[in-house]
Parts: C-alpha cells; structure tokens; sequence
C-alpha cells in the first residue's frame, strides 16, 4: 500500500498540523505502508507538476493549517493543479483523507472544503481529522489526542484495505457538468506535459532537444507513409496564408491521430509551421482529424468549430477568432 501525504501549510516550528502528520505517520509505517510526505512549499514554483505524483498510489493525505481564512494558498493551488493537469483516472480511485488543524477559527469548514474538492476531482474521500489547538505544548502532551490521531490513521489503512465505498453524493453527480465546462479537455499525457511548461522552462529545451534527438534518430526508419504525414496540413497553411498587418501569435494543434502537435507561428508577412513540442503558445486547438480535413478544405470556419463543440480551444479568444482571417481556407467554397 502506498500513501502520499500533502502539506499545505507554511512549515513553521508550533504547526499543530506537523505534529498531527508525525503520529499518522509513524502508524502508517508500522502498518507497512509506504509513505512519502510533499510539503508544497517547497515545491512553490513547481506546484502544477505536483499532481503527477498522485500516479499510482492508493491513498492521499491532503493536511493543512487554518491561520486565518480558508485552507492557505498552498493548499488551493495544489488543487487547482490537479483539476488542471491530474489524471482524473488515477484520483477516481485514490482515497483521500483530509486533516486541517486551525489556530484560530474554521478547521470543520478546511475539511468541508478538502472534501468537496475531492469528490468533484471525481476522487473517494474518506472521514478526516479537524481540530482547535491553543497551546501546543499541552496538545502534544495530551495521550487521548495521540490516541485519536492514531486511531484515524489506522481507520485510513482500514478504508483502503477493505476498498470502502460510500453512497453517491452531489459532488460526484455534478462532476461531468463541471468538467464539461473546461474549455480544452486533454489526455493525462497531454495533462503531464501542460503542467511541466506551466511550472519549468529548463524542462521544456530539455524535452526539445529530447525530441530532436529521438526524431534523429529514428527519422532513416520511417517509412514513405510517415513522412507524409509528417508534413500533413502544413502546405495547406502555407499556401493560404494571407498575411494581416502587425498581427503575430502562435498556435499549437492537438489533432486526433497525431502523435505529435502542429505547431503554427505567424510574425507578420511570416509564417513557421511544423510538428513538435513549443512553448510560449498563445492558443491551444484540440480537435479530431476529420475536423481538421473540414477546416483545410473550408468547408467549416474556425469559430464554427470552435462554437458547435467541434474543436476545444484554450488560450486567447481573440487571437482564436484571426485565423479565419489570416488563413484563407473558407474561401474555397
């Protein structure tokens, strides 16, 4: 059994919350369970990669101090990162366990809110650990406190060992209508990727020079098809290409089929067009390839694509809206 623990507090010395995850941790470990403990932050300017890390465990521990108002910044980032670039398939069967001690006022409230964030992200929350701590010395010298931290990490293993299940809640009715609303759905894989540009540029030259390598490589091994494909849509964009002044973006095509992304660059009265990773993009396109056939043979606009659900875009709607305009595709009709 594998458990993550995630620490959405400041670190601080007197945190209730560290002394908490402390004693779940050393049952956890008497129990056999392989335990490993993220402090978000240190991890602050790689938080969207975070969520990666949720791969292939069977429960989590989403632990946090109310010092204030609410579960901390730390906290509400990391989940933001897992609606964003989370393998929703790997969090439907995580259970999770929230623990939010407060200092001041709205521990129930934190669990509430870890709760809730769970179940839309589709997860399986489990009863968690909330609680008011004045002084910490009395606190950790208290043994029935020990006793019942102890107990709630035994009732974790014993939740995931017997794989509880739990009546439906609205939460998990909800979460198809609010996924629906995401205006680019991508693949786990295509997820992964996202959150490394979103959080690490180093990453990204070192995955281009990765793919250079690789297309190097193998490139004498393709065959007559894959090199065809290869330069698949990109003589269609050249050739109806009709420059706009002082106008310049990057898109990047995500066609079904493709192994690799359509990366398009227009500066001006110039235009760069090839398959492979890029960042600094400023629209995402994700769309099946029979759309993509439709829209370079004009038989349907880009906003119309985009408006009938066709086509997923996410970026700036503006720039979205000049590709009719700088690609003269509908014109064919």
């Amino acid at each position: 059994m594998k458990v993550n623990i995630y620490y959405g507090g400041r670190g601080v010395i007197d945190d209730p919350t560290l002394y908490v995850l402390k004693k779940m941790e050393s049952v956890l470990v008497e129990l056999r369970v392989e335990v490993h403990r993220y402090n978000i932050y240190e991890h602050k300017n790689a938080i969207s990669t975070l969520p990666q890390t949720l791969k292939d465990v069977d429960g989590v521990i989403l632990a946090t101090t109310v010092e204030w108002l609410g579960i901390g910044g730390y906290m509400h980032e990391f989940l933001d990162a897992c609606w964003l670039y989370g393998d929703k398939e790997s969090i439907a069967s995580t259970y999770m366990q929230p623990v939010v001690m407060s200092t001041t006022y709205g521990e129930r409230e934190g669990v509430l809110t870890l709760e809730n964030a769970w179940e839309i992200l589709g997860g399986l929350p489990c009863s968690g650990l909330c609680g008011y701590v004045e002084d910490m010395v009395s606190f950790e010298m208290n043994q029935e406190y020990a006793h019942i931290i102890e107990k709630k990490a035994e009732n974790l293993y014993r939740t995931i060992s017997q794989k509880s299940k739990g009546l439906p809640t609205s939460n998990q009715a909800v979460t198809q209508s609010v996924q629906r609303t995401q205006q680019l759905e991508l693949t786990p894989q295509e997820s992964e990727q996202l959150s490394r540009y979103a959080s690490n540029d180093s990453y990204v030259k070192k995955q281009k020079e990765d793919i250079e390598e690789l297309s190097n490589m193998f490139r004498g091994m393709m065959g007559k098809e894959s090199q065809d494909q290869s330069t698949e849509y990109i003589m269609d964009f050249q050739s109806h290409f009709a420059p706009q002044p002082d106008f310049s973006a990057r898109y990047l095509f995500m066609i079904g089929g493709k192994k690799k992304p359509l990366f398009l660059e227009v500066d001006k009265d110039e235009i760069t067009c090839h398959y492979g990773q890029e960042e600094n993009i400023d629209v995402y396109l994700k769309m099946p390839q029979e759309v993509m056939n439709q829209l370079v043979m004009g038989q349907m606009t880009f906003q119309r694509a985009f408006s009938v659900g066709d086509m997923t875009a996410k970026g700036n709607f503006k720039t979205l809206r000049m590709l009719d305009e700088v690609f003269t595709f509908s014109r064919n009709l």
